[in-house]
């Protein structure tokens, strides 16, 4: 977690969300209804998902992850995919107004909570007990990643630092899962090397390889593209 150490999580986790917070802010109907990177989602509906996976994020910090699964198998909701699409149904009814206010305060709280726990403090998940710090890490890069699929500016003040932490972050992800995938950045590129196939490739798209963002124009090998997708 070295490569981490210059960022506080809970930063860029407030960043990121008063980012979401102002693009959403500036929508009207039709922006609202613009497709976003999500297939088949529209912006609106990545506010959706969201709001509705702030159950989730109190359900760990609560300690109540047994209650939230019996929620949703009460639901006829069966894995994270089929909990997301529901929470994105459950919210295309509602005015949107009514879908931001909820995630507003759902997410500031969770928001609050994770800074209070801070970097050493514990909380559960659905993958067993894990540091506070390094989920809002996850959560940071949850919210950049979505902050980008609804288009919400990024200025250039800010781009070169926001994509190094996403690098850095993409980095011990793939060393703590096992990955295959070997990955070495120089001054301007980062080196990357699965399955016998190698690639140079610029920060950005290495940070969109591994969220599963990558553009047309930047074809990857199925195997590199396996290997490397580790945020999403």
């Amino acid at each position: 977690m070295k490569q981490l150490e210059d960022f506080d999580p809970f930063d860029l986790f407030d960043a990121e969300a008063a980012r979401l917070d102002r693009h959403f802010a500036s929508l009207d109907e039709e922006g609202w209804n613009r497709p976003s990177r999500c297939d088949g989602w529209s912006v609106r509906d990545v506010l959706g998902h969201l709001a509705g996976e702030e159950l989730y994020n109190h359900a760990c910090l609560d300690g109540d992850l047994k209650g939230f699964f019996a929620m949703l198998e009460g639901e006829g909701v069966t894995g994270f995919d089929g909990f997301n699409e529901w929470c994105v149904r459950q919210r295309r009814a509602f005015p949107v107004e009514q879908v931001l206010e909820e995630w507003r305060t759902k997410n500031g709280w969770t928001r609050e909570r994770m800074r209070a726990l801070g970097r050493e403090g514990t909380l559960q998940t659905s993958a067993g007990p894990y540091p506070a710090g390094l989920q809002t890490f996850h959560y940071d890069s949850e919210y950049a990643t979505h902050a980008d699929d609804v288009g919400a500016p990024v200025s250039d003040a800010e781009l070169d630092d926001r994509t190094w932490w996403r690098l850095m972050l993409a980095r011990h992800v793939l060393a703590e899962q096992g990955s295959k995938a070997q990955v070495e950045p120089t001054a301007e590129q980062v080196w990357v090397h699965a399955d016998g196939v190698s690639k140079s490739m610029s920060f950005p798209e290495f940070v969109d390889a591994t969220v599963g963002r990558t553009l047309p124009e930047h074809e990857l090998d199925p195997r590199l593209a396996t290997a490397l997708r580790c945020l999403a």
